[in-house]
């Protein structure tokens, strides 16, 4: 039996009333959170389940997957504005001309950037359970080049090894880890089984450096402060869990989270030493394009 599921646009999509008001609603999340753009599915359904829009149920969490995807396929949503996920690539490099490689080089050095954690007291990192999350908690840790780890390394040994390495080779002595994952028992278990599998591997990679891990969300204040929607734990999962009820990380609305992370970091920052720094990375960006602008590009076509 051949699938009837919508395929590529769908540039003819009437929607329901009752759809019609929900992309009403979706409209109002999208404009709240633009600064925070794209959000992950789930994050949107949060924010509806907050506005008494929809149901913290899974099939409403269903509902809004197949609306968002109609919405995307019609143009009624722009792509950009959700994330999906679900896509993995790695391209070659390449180039139509001499003149186009001479263009990406001065794009390159327009871009170019010094460590901006150099001179710091406190070297830092920030992984997200959540994949989907990254580029929301990059676009604030960016800035002050502290980098953002996605949750899919939590359980892998390499990541693990990876962080212990990168404490080694920073020369700092001390790195703080900051954490967004769930409030239940899997998050919980998983923020101290990473804090305690990369400690130990830093004994014998790092000596010398400190490792600092810090939950930065969701916290049980934060479920109590911003009155999180919450489940209860699952009768399946037997692991030791202090709290009476699990929430998502995703839950936390993403200007909060951003508050949140922006706060975390200032904290920890010499604003002084990243001045100067900035100041010096500038005039290197600088000689860098002029530099690149005199050499010019070869003549004559590639290939």
């Amino acid at each position: 039996m051949p699938d009837k599921r919508p395929r590529g646009y769908q540039p003819q999509w009437h929607p329901r009333p009752g759809t019609v008001e929900l992309l009403a609603a979706v409209d109002q999340v999208l404009a709240r959170f633009a600064a925070q753009l794209p959000l992950t599915i789930r994050q949107a359904w949060y924010a509806l389940v907050s506005d008494g829009v929809m149901a913290k149920e899974e099939r409403a969490y269903k509902r809004l997957v197949e609306v968002l995807g109609m919405a995307r396929r019609s143009g009624r949503i722009p792509w950009e504005a959700v994330r999906d996920d679900t896509e993995i690539s790695t391209e070659p490099a390449a180039y139509a001309s001499s003149e186009d490689f001479h263009e990406a080089l001065l794009a390159a050095a327009g871009d170019f950037r010094l460590d901006r954690q150099a001179g710091q007291p406190v070297r830092l990192e920030t992984w997200s359970e959540t994949a989907g999350m990254v580029p929301q908690l990059a676009a604030v840790a960016g800035p002050f080049g502290v980098p953002v780890y996605s949750g899919s390394g939590f359980n892998g040994l390499l990541a693990k090894r990876g962080a212990a390495l990168r404490a080694a080779a920073s020369g700092h002595r001390e790195v703080r880890i900051f954490v967004v994952s769930d409030w239940d028992p899997s998050g919980v278990h998983l923020f101290s089984a990473l804090a305690q599998d990369v400690t130990a591997f830093a004994a014998v990679d790092a000596p010398d450096t400190r490792i600092v891990f810090e939950r930065l969300a969701v916290t049980e204040q934060q479920i109590a402060d911003h009155q999180l929607p919450t489940a209860a734990t699952k009768a399946t999962d037997h692991r030791s869990f202090a709290g009476t009820s699990t929430t998502q990380a995703e839950a936390l609305p993403p200007d909060v989270l951003a508050s949140v992370l922006r706060a975390a970091i200032g904290a920890h920052r010499d604003l002084d030493v990243l001045a100067a720094l900035l100041e010096r990375e500038a005039e290197q960006r600088t000689a860098l394009l002029r530099q690149i602008q005199a050499m010019g590009p070869a003549t004559g076509e590639i290939g």
